[in-house]
């Protein structure tokens, strides 16, 4: 039985600064986003962010970018956050671009324990500039080093009180690889279930890499809204 929190201010506040973080989701698909909130109105400080990007300005991980509390961020790509993109220009936030598969790669072998693999993605540019090489029947390949996390943020759309996990279609996305490459992983449902209403084979993610679990409603914002004329 997995801990079922009744907060989400008392979900992050075992988050100290400096902390390293993974954070599901694809834009504003599949993110926490209550645990961000409770985190951006934490205060904490100087966090590195492991995500596939920062959504955008005023929602998601960018409101802990509004807030200054991001010291580094390890994503595939600037989106459509432009405060994200001032603050790397600038200088005021370390950020460090994979490509997306490379990124997901690197976030399933941490939660794997593979310390590194090598991959063709990379090779021939400035990313692969300082890095060990290899061939491999001719063809090159660079290094690229696991990445694990303090603490995984990640959301579902049903948990049971084991902490098994059900994703809603797209909102997958990175929030399986991330769950078991946190030390202590929190998980943000839309709903919890009783053990064994969740078919064994429809689960996404075993709950034997859920530490908690806390239930929220989400607003599901969307990124960009586009309507026909």
């Amino acid at each position: 039985m997995k801990e079922i929190l009744n907060s989400f201010a008392d979900a992050v506040k075992i988050i100290p600064d400096g902390a390293t973080l993974m954070v599901g989701g694809f834009g504003l698909v599949g993110i926490p986003e209550q645990l961000i909130a409770a985190l951006a109105d934490s205060g904490v400080r100087n966090l590195t962010v492991i995500s596939n990007n920062c959504g955008v300005d005023d929602w998601g991980l960018g409101l802990l970018l509004r807030n200054k509390q991001i010291s580094k961020i390890i994503a595939s790509y600037v989106g459509e956050n432009k405060e994200f993109e001032r603050q790397v220009l600038s200088g005021e936030i370390e950020a460090q671009l994979v490509p997306q598969g490379t990124l997901a790669e690197r976030i399933r072998s941490g939660g794997a324990g593979i310390p590194a693999f090598y991959t063709p993605a990379g090779v021939g540019t400035p990313l692969a500039e300082g890095r060990e090489t290899r061939l491999f029947d001719g063809k090159a390949y660079i290094l690229e080093h696991a990445l694990t996390a303090d603490f995984s943020l990640i959301r579902a759309a049903r948990g049971d009180r084991m902490g098994n996990l059900v994703y809603n279609k797209t909102a997958r996305n990175f929030n399986p690889m991330m769950a078991s490459a946190g030390k202590v992983t929190i998980a943000e449902i839309e709903e919890l279930v009783e053990i064994g209403d969740i078919d064994p084979e429809a689960v996404d993610t075993p709950g034997i890499f859920v530490q908690k679990l806390i239930v929220g409603a989400q607003e599901k914002r969307i990124e960009r809204l586009t309507t026909q004329a």
